[in-house]
């Protein structure tokens, strides 16, 4: 936030598919698209938000580990928040943790607090990492079960409360609240303080930046941990992709500053 002026993440989601013409069939490809994304952009972002299934569906694993260790040496003080969205109990959790933290080397995971405590934990344990819980989601269907009413409130205020009251007693949580609900990115910042909110859905989801500013910024003009991926990783289509990239991470990053 403060390094770089920027509430900007960028979301390294890589589909082949959709990599520029001279790229196709290298069998480093995924690594070195995202990682010309990541030069291009490092002055520009508060953190990189690489979402694991793209990687893990193409074999490319070890494209990922390579990746977050290139962005922590060549940028160092950008942090890597690694969505993977896991959930899990006991051993099993303490083995994705880890997958994420030892394996990868993140800085961050993202997690699913159904399970309760004592699933985070083994995440929590990492004293220098991060954990980021889902509270309400950008999807449509996030409503099936978020806006559930729980003793007088919604489920996805329950879980703003409990992580920012009971679970975050070593300042490691954060919590992911969509773009495209700002009434509710405003509720959960009015129950949670300052603490830090991961903000998908602008860009290619439709998340309206002015309002999402307004409704979860701090007092600080900080708070928030706004992604972007499809919109700034798919700017171009040639081999000046990064450079394209580049420009659309800009305009957002300015965008945002500018309701800050």
């Amino acid at each position: 936030w403060q390094k770089n002026d920027s509430l900007l993440c960028v979301g390294l989601d890589p589909d082949p598919a959709k990599f520029p013409a001279h790229l196709k069939g290298r069998p480093d490809a995924i690594f070195e698209f995202c990682k010309s994304i990541a030069d291009a952009t490092a002055d520009l972002v508060c953190c990189f938000k690489p979402q694991i299934a793209y990687f893990a569906a193409n074999g490319a694993e070890d494209q990922l580990k390579a990746l977050i260790a290139h962005i922590h040496v060549n940028h160092p003080g950008i942090p890597v928040i690694l969505d993977a969205k896991r959930g899990d109990i006991g051993s099993t959790a303490e083995q994705y943790a880890k997958e994420i933290f030892e394996r990868y080397g993140a800085d961050a995971i993202t997690a699913n607090p159904y399970m309760g405590k004592d699933s985070v934990d083994p995440y929590l344990a990492y004293a220098d990492k991060g954990v980021i819980l889902l509270c309400r989601t950008s999807n449509p269907g996030g409503s099936d079960l978020q806006f559930l009413d729980v003793g007088g409130k919604k489920l996805y205020e329950h879980v703003a409360e409990l992580v920012a009251t009971k679970w975050n007693t070593t300042g490691q949580c954060a919590l992911v609240v969509g773009a495209t609900f700002p009434g509710e990115i405003a509720r959960v910042r009015e129950i949670v303080g300052d603490l830090p909110l991961l903000v998908p859905g602008i860009g290619a989801q439709g998340g309206d930046v002015e309002a999402t500013l307004q409704a979860g910024r701090t007092a600080a003009g900080t708070g928030l941990i706004i992604n972007n991926s499809r919109a700034v990783l798919y700017a171009g289509k040639g081999e000046d992709y990064a450079q394209a990239a580049r420009q659309a991470a800009q305009v957002s990053r300015d965008l945002i500053n500018r309701y800050r």
